[in-house]
């Protein structure tokens, strides 16, 4: 629709575009994963000028329909990838069986007292040392999670210098001699995303995120590992799976390095 066209109709011109646009999104004429034209190509044929349209791009990404990536341009947003809440989890093969390339990178590590949640999800003492793992996973360069990771640090006294090295918590516990490990508890609550969230998985601002915050114990029961997961809600979804009638549901989802 031109600018005189929306004009007389009463329709907000970025509204007009941001409604199209998601219009061709819904037909399948932009698929999952498809790069938007550019924003002089989008002027262009509505006859209005690049900030106009720049509006419309935004209006899109807070209905989490797009996203910006830097450099390479907008993109429709992906399916949501089906996440299962098992026992075992682990983002890796999650990721690559629904024919996705998996990866992350480690953004931040240090060691700090363990606070009153993390020490009672440990079991140990208030302050005790821990070493804290802050890693971005994602699918096929899409951002899905943003999780820390905490460790006993006299149980893992070079956790970090490993970890870069196999890029896998698993591979990391086997390292110390933790080669086993499940899923005890997961508890899921619901957040927006705040300007770090926002950043570190390519959202705007109060898009909604699942927080996901789990415990991972030796074979004897004995936590090993801590984990709170902050996921893009419009890019996951969580399927639970029921082992049997009589047995309790296990919430053993998490996105972490634990997941790889």
């Amino acid at each position: 629709m031109t600018a005189e066209a929306a004009a007389a109709s009463g329709v907000t011109l970025w509204r007009r575009i941001a409604d199209d646009l998601e219009r061709s999104i819904a037909a399948g004429e932009l698929k999952a994963g498809d790069r938007l034209p550019g924003e002089n190509e989008i002027a262009m044929q509505h006859g209005v000028n690049r900030h106009t349209v720049r509006r419309a791009i935004a209006e899109l990404a807070v209905r989490g329909l797009v996203r910006a990536a830097r450099g390479s341009g907008t993109f429709v947003e992906t399916d949501r990838l089906a996440y299962p809440i098992r026992r075992r989890t682990r983002f890796s093969e999650i990721v690559g069986s629904a024919g996705l390339e998996p990866g992350g990178a480690l953004i931040a590590d240090r060691l700090e007292p363990a606070d009153r949640d993390i020490a009672r999800r440990l079991e140990v003492a208030r302050g005790t040392p821990v070493v804290r793992l802050d890693i971005v996973r994602a699918a096929s360069g899409v951002p899905i999670c943003a999780s820390a990771s905490w460790l006993l640090a006299e149980r893992v006294p070079d956790a970090v210098r490993v970890y870069q090295r196999t890029g896998s918590m698993t591979k990391t516990l086997a390292h110390f001699g933790f080669g086993d490990y499940r899923r005890r508890t997961t508890r899921v609550t619901a957040a927006v995303a705040d300007a770090i969230d926002a950043a570190r998985l390519n959202l705007v601002p109060g898009r909604p995120l699942l927080v996901v915050d789990s415990v991972n114990v030796l074979a004897d029961g004995e936590p090993i590992l801590a984990t709170r997961a902050r996921f893009a809600a419009d890019r996951v979804e969580l399927v639970v799976e029921v082992r049997d009638q009589t047995s309790e549901v296990r919430d053993q989802m998490g996105c972490s390095p634990a997941d790889n």
